[in-house]
This record gives C-alpha cells, sequence and structure tokens, in this order.
C-alpha cells in the first residue's frame, strides 16, 4: 500500500533543481522498487523535450498527479514493478530511440537520460545501498 507523501514534503521537492529531483527520484524508485508514469487510453504519454521524445517517470503517484493537467487532465499514474522495468522497458525505450524525462515537475521537463543511463543509477544506488 501506497504512504501519501506529506503535503511540506511534496512542496520542499518541487522547490528541488533538476539534479536534486533525479537524486530523489533514484532513491525513492530503489526503495519503493516503482517507476511512476502516466498513461491514457493510447499507452504511455509522452513529452518531447528540445531534442528528444521522451518518457516521463516520477518517484510517487503524488508527482505524476500533479503532471495530469490541462492536455493530459484525463492521465492515470500507473506503478510499473522495478523488476519489469529492468526486464521490459529499458530495452524497449532504447530500441523506440526514446529518452527518459526524469520527475519533471509543471514548468520543468526534468533531467533528460538515456534508459541506459537511468538503469545505471538504479544499480549504482542499489549496490552503494548493500
Amino acid at each position: 500500500m501506497d504512504t501519501p507523501i506529506n503535503p511540506d514534503r511534496i512542496n520542499a521537492l518541487l522547490n528541488n533543481d533538476n539534479v536534486q529531483r533525479y537524486k530523489y527520484l533514484i532513491k525513492e524508485v530503489t526503495q519503493t522498487e516503482q517507476v511512476w508514469i502516466l498513461t491514457d487510453q493510447h499507452g504511455c504519454v509522452m513529452l518531447n523535450s528540445e531534442s528528444e521524445d521522451c518518457v516521463p517517470v516520477w518517484p510517487n503517484k503524488e508527482f505524476a498527479q500533479l503532471w495530469a493537467t490541462g492536455d493530459w487532465q484525463d492521465c492515470e499514474p500507473q506503478a510499473i514493478s522495478l523488476k519489469k522495468w529492468h526486464a521490459k522497458w529499458t530495452d524497449g525505450l532504447t530500441d523506440d530511440e526514446l529518452a527518459i524525462a526524469v520527475f519533471p515537475i509543471p514548468e520543468q521537463d526534468g533531467l533528460i537520460v538515456s534508459p541506459d543511463e537511468f538503469d545505471y543509477e538504479l544499480e549504482q544506488f542499489r549496490t552503494k545501498k548493500q
């Protein structure tokens, strides 16, 4: 069961820069073993950064919901297990030449990383934690 995040904690994280949010996401995803995306009737939503087509990911349901406004107001947060992410998503995103937009927030797309770089960071954190 997901434990809701304290609203003060949400506001504090929203004020962090892209790098701080990336570090938080890596830590949180490693602990919860879930990556959050937004989906609509067509599947996973994507965004276009300046140079890449990206799949946005979040560390928690609450942050994904914050992004679901405007054109994306009908989207629903969906958790993907870290095991499934490693088994299917990393190679699938790479094959489709898609990048990852890490923890975007309103007004900021977040850091753009490759699927392999994202997996590497998750593995490095998990290894360091043990």
